[in-house]
């Protein structure tokens, strides 16, 4: 079972659980090879989003099973 954690990266999310760039496209995080996205935490990413992390963790954590 995954086991993603809102203190992961999102760089290191995809690279693990590629089936997640879905999850991310949809909650309108698309730029998920930019620099940023590969030093930023899961719930930095989702608050300057404006994003429930609680939500996204579920949906990721979902998927990537």
């Amino acid at each position: 079972m995954a086991n993603i954690t809102k203190d992961m990266t999102m760089g290191y999310i995809v690279k693990q659980y590629p089936q997640t760039v879905e999850v991310f496209q949809r909650y309108g995080m698309g730029c998920l090879s930019c620099p940023t996205a590969q030093l930023e935490s899961l719930e930095k990413g989702a608050m300057l989003h404006g994003i429930d992390i609680e939500a996204l963790l579920a949906e990721l954590n979902k998927v990537a099973k």
